[in-house]
């Protein structure tokens, strides 16, 4: 989509077929299937859904893909309905489907309403019924032998129960322990009612730090063969159940950990669908990432304290305690190189490490399940505090390392991949069909600087890896291969809704630019007169959360309007407040700016406070940054500018939900419109009619305020 840079009113446009590079018509049925427009039709119609033509041009090119082994990136706006667009296709071809999503709310919509109902849809007409199932990490289901024999201790020796204490707790009437036990004897009760054990099934959810003490990572688990609940195991039922199954749904995370890990935790599959795939780089560079903090090298010191003789013991103590020291004097930003001091103390540490787990791995025949449990905990702690002292002592020119600094939990040590592109290209795309689909995959107008993001060269070319060009590609530093970038191509299917008539993209050019310094008196000016025309029906989208708490204290003072504010209360009752209610508010950051579905006339005005570039200090954006530019490229638009984009392209996306949803998104940063990269990022936003008149915009939010409150019953 372009830009539009005039400032004649909305009008409607004309419908034109979505932008596709693939064929214009159906590919043939193969022999004895039925036609997908068939399957398409029965699928639609099960969800009490209408025929779009952008989701029938995606689901032919998704056949196509799968069919020839071939790759896809599909830009599909909210409202194609492109969860059907890839099932009915990849139902239809009868091979193993993995399909992988950001969110929690999108993996229950597939498991919960599309894949039923498709399923009973398209049977009759395949003549089989397809079997679905969801797959996790291990720490995502209860763990059965922690809720009945339970906790290793940190203080002390075996296990303890949780939920004695938690009994206990709670009829002392503590306040954070209390909350903390009433979550246990919640966890105890449900654990006797699930059926998958799975956390996201139990609503309202639980602290983490209850939910810890009722599950196991991989590492910590004893394994089915020696648990005494091994037969009765959720992930263990869980991953029976995927084994079987024609169609996984699973996460980002667990996609990254089973292309990390080298050991598999998926099943063999012939086909990846990635949804929310713009997504996709920031989750696997999450689990890509290292950490040691005083806090986590210590509980293994403890956990391993209890396992090994007192010399190894002392030993991971001394070198803990030298680098608490250490860590204490840490100023926040990047390493380019390990200091001395540091290196001397990694190095102890991970040799003491390495003793401690040899001597750990002498009880291996531990014939106790609660002994077991002991030493794997302990096993685990200690093996992550040696993995990631190795890595960092490595020094690897593609690792990224830096302190931070946290108010809560103190200093951090971290270490990330530069770029991981390369490990994309050589996990995802060799061996199986990969389709890559989001609201927001062409950035600038093009799908670029994805695509090189992912580990893709040139869209439909072969040529090298490291072939994508220098101005769109983040994996400058990734290292040369040699390899052919898998083949792919792009496809946009286009929206249902009529962005130019639905809404208007309002860029306040004549407010001072944002500094470093904060304030903004004429953007909080801005902003009052904005949210008083249209009458409260504001999410306010803020580049940090201290803008976000700044601007609520000060309107809440200024504004007969509710504000919420992110952090006040848990995420999911803020956005259902504001979704009950026309005249409330709701300011955040992050989170918010893909994380509200909010059709209908009580969100009008999305409101973003700057163009939302990465910090300038942040370690590893500008790493990147500067590795992009030392290939020859740009790195200001390559990774800021494509950073910002997505954010602004998804945080656009909140307004329009719905065909009959009005309203405006504006941008309090006048750089969107007096910029060179301003067209950039207005190119990766839905294309709705823009302009810079704050008197028209005024007008315009309050005759769709007008309208809305006419509306009322």
């Amino acid at each position: 989509m372009s830009a539009t840079t005039g400032d004649s009113a909305p009008h409607p446009a004309p419908s034109a077929p979505p932008e596709a590079s693939g064929p214009d018509r159906a590919a043939p049925a193969a022999a004895g299937q039925p036609d997908l427009a068939a399957l398409l039709g029965a699928a639609v119609a099960a969800v009490s859904g209408s025929p779009r033509p952008g989701q029938a041009a995606m689901a032919e090119a998704v056949a196509e893909a799968v069919a020839d082994g071939s790759h896809l990136l599909v830009q599909a706006g909210t409202g194609t309905g492109k969860s059907l667009g890839y099932l009915v296709p990849a139902l239809a071809q009868g091979e193993r489907v993995i399909v992988a999503t950001a969110t929690l709310a999108l993996q229950r919509q597939l498991i919960e309403r599309d894949l039923p109902r498709t399923v009973e849809a398209l049977h009759p007409l395949l003549r089989r019924r397809p079997e679905f199932a969801t797959l996790k990490g291990r720490s995502n289901y209860l763990c059965l032998h922690r809720l009945h024999e339970g906790v290793p201790q940190d203080e002390e020796e075996g296990l303890f129960d949780p939920f004695e204490a938690a009994q206990a707790a709670v009829a002392a009437g503590g306040g954070a322990s209390s909350r903390l036990g009433r979550d246990l004897l919640r966890l105890r009760d449900w654990a006797d009612e699930t059926e998958t054990g799975d956390r996201d099934a139990l609503s309202p959810g639980v602290s983490d730090r209850a939910w810890s003490q009722v599950s196991v990572s991989a590492r910590e688990c004893l394994g089915a063969a020696k648990c005494p609940y091994g037969t009765e195991c959720f992930a263990e039922a869980a991953r029976e159940r995927a084994k079987l199954a024609e169609v996984i749904v699973t996460n980002h995370a667990l996609l990254a950990i089973d292309a990390l890990e080298g050991a598999p935790v998926l099943p063999e599959h012939e086909v990846l669908i990635i949804d929310e795939a713009h997504e996709l780089v920031s989750r696997v560079t999450g689990v890509a990432t290292g950490e040691l903090t005083p806090g986590g090298v210590n509980r293994a010191v403890r956990r391993a304290a209890k396992l090994v003789d007192e010399k190894a013991a002392d030993r991971l103590q001394t070198a803990a305690e030298s680098f608490e020291r250490l860590m204490e004097l840490a100023l926040p930003g990047r390493l380019e190189e390990i200091p001395e001091d540091l290196g001397y103390a990694l190095a102890a540490l991970r040799d003491a490490a390495r003793t401690v787990i040899t001597a750990i791995g002498t009880t291996r025949d531990a014939s106790l399940s609660d002994e077991e449990a002991v030493r794997r905990q302990a096993l685990a702690s200690v093996e992550n505090v040696q993995e990631v002292c190795d890595r960092i002592l490595e020094g690897s020119e593609y690792d990224v390392l830096w302190y931070e600094r946290h108010d809560r939990y103190g200093a951090s040590l971290r270490v990330a991949p530069l770029t991981v592109s390369g490990l994309l290209r050589e996990k995802l795309f060799t061996e199986r069909s990969v389709i890559l689909t989001s609201a927001t995959l062409k950035l600038g107008g093009d799908f670029h600087g994805i695509a090189a993001s992912l580990g893709l060269g040139p869209e439909g070319g072969s040529g090298t890896a490291g072939a994508a060009g220098a101005e769109g590609k983040e994996e400058a530093g990734d290292e040369e291969t040699g390899d052919e970038a898998p083949v792919w191509r792009g496809l946009d299917v286009g929206s249902p809704f009529t962005y130019r008539k639905q809404g208007i993209l309002y860029v306040a050019r004549h407010l001072s630019p944002p500094g470093r310094e904060g304030g903004r008196a004429d953007m909080l000016d801005e902003l009052a007169e904005l949210m008083e025309a249209a009458g409260g029906r504001t999410l306010g989208l803020f580049s940090s959360m201290r803008a976000a708490q700044h601007a609520a204290e000060e309107l809440r003072g200024r504004l007969d309007l509710p504000i919420l504010l992110q952090g006040e209360e848990t995420l999911g009752e803020l956005i259902r407040t504001f979704a009950a209610d026309a005249r409330t508010c709701l300011f955040g950051t992050l989170s918010l700016w893909q994380g509200v579905d909010v059709p209908g006339p009580n969100c009008q005005l999305v409101v973003m406070d700057r163009i939302p570039f990465p910090r300038p200090d942040d370690p590893l954006m500008s790493a990147r940054q500067r590795a992009v530019e030392s290939a020859g490229g740009n790195g200001f638009m390559a990774v800021a500018a494509t950073h910002a984009a997505l954010l602004m392209a998804q945080g656009a996306g909140r307004l329009v939900r719905a065909v009959d949803d009005r309203g405006v998104v504006a941008v309090l940063d006048p750089r969107l419109a007096t910029a060179r990269y301003g067209g950039f990022l207005r190119a990766s936003m839905p294309d709705f009619w823009y302009t810079n008149d704050r008197n028209q915009v005024r007008r315009s939010l309050a005759a769709i305020d007008a309208a809305a409150r006419a509306a009322q019953p």
